[in-house]
């Protein structure tokens, strides 16, 4: 929960008086803040602007108005190049306790692996500073990543898988590396087939969840064979299938404008389909070449 919000609720928050219902509700003096003192912000193309919300204690009868200024120092990120302030007033509506600043991101100007951040302050009044509950409440520090659209078209093609279960399990393997074949799954949607993953002669599913750019996941299906267990492990507990699935502990996800994803798999055994055991969960990192990239680095390994 954001921390101003929490502090609010604490404070604000409506305590329930024998059965008639009744609310206590903060009575105090009138103080403004940002909702939060750290922000991060996806730019999207197309994207009108994003928001920063500001917030008071107290709702009034009349609109009221603040400045807002770009505080320079500690800011990597150019105001006029990488972002601009659509306004530089806020305006709390009458009634209402929380008003918004629009910024716009300069989506063209920033590159796949910029992290960019400036800082915004509140010129208000000192007296409405919180400043014993909420030191520096009247700042803020917004830092942007560039978000690309999502087409599956860009997860097929020649990739470089970076195994730490390869590492752990080597078999046939001579490194914890190997490039592969990505392909279109025929029918599942925003479905890919990894031929070969880890090991020669075993395919897996996956499937990109690019509905939401702030939660671009991952899903294995479960179930997948990777490999078998004698020419991996030397010995055979189950019924000689070597299964993973996506991680229920660390999420699995992709980034469409450095085109690469990071895949937590849990391994595990069963016997008919009963459980054996988890052999882990291990970190693997697949990142999408060009033609000439994946022929060089298939010299290399």
């Amino acid at each position: 929960m954001k921390h101003i919000h929490y502090i609010l609720l604490m404070l604000l928050a409506a305590a329930v008086v024998a059965c008639d219902e009744q609310y206590i509700t903060y009575e105090g003096d009138q103080y403004i803040m940002f909702a939060e003192q750290e922000q991060y912000f996806l730019v999207q193309e197309n994207q009108d602007y994003f928001t920063i919300d500001v917030t008071t204690t107290v709702a009034t009868k009349e609109d009221r108005t603040y400045g807002v200024e770009v505080i320079d120092k500690g800011s990597n990120a150019i105001e006029g190049l990488h972002y601009r302030l659509l306004s530089n007033c806020v305006t709390i509506p009458a009634g209402k306790l929380a008003g918004q600043v629009q910024v716009k991101g300069m989506y063209e100007n920033i590159l796949p692996t910029d992290s960019l951040g400036f800082s915004l302050k509140l010129i208000v009044p000192e007296e409405m500073e919180w400043n014993d509950v909420y030191p520096d409440g009247t700042q803020t520090k917004v830092v942007m990543y560039k978000s690309c659209p999502f087409d599956i078209n860009n997860f097929t093609g020649w990739a470089l898988v970076s195994s730490m279960f390869i590492q752990s399990y080597p078999g046939d393997n001579v490194s914890y590396q190997r490039v592969v074949r990505c392909d279109l799954h025929p029918t599942e949607e925003n479905t890919i087939i990894i031929r070969d993953f880890l090991y020669d002669g075993y395919d897996v599913r996956l499937k990109l969840h690019g509905n939401d750019p702030e939660k671009p996941l991952i899903t294995m299906e479960a179930g997948q064979t990777i490999t078998d267990e004698q020419s991996v492990l030397g010995w055979i507990v189950g019924d000689d299938h070597i299964l993973a699935t996506n991680s229920p502990y660390y999420e699995s996800y992709f980034n469409s404008c450095q085109g690469f994803a990071v895949l937590w798999l849990h391994v595990y055994v069963e016997n008919l389909g009963e459980p054996v055991g988890t052999i882990g969960h291990f970190y693997n990192v697949i990142e999408w070449l060009s033609d000439e990239e994946a022929e060089d680095i298939r010299r290399e390994l």
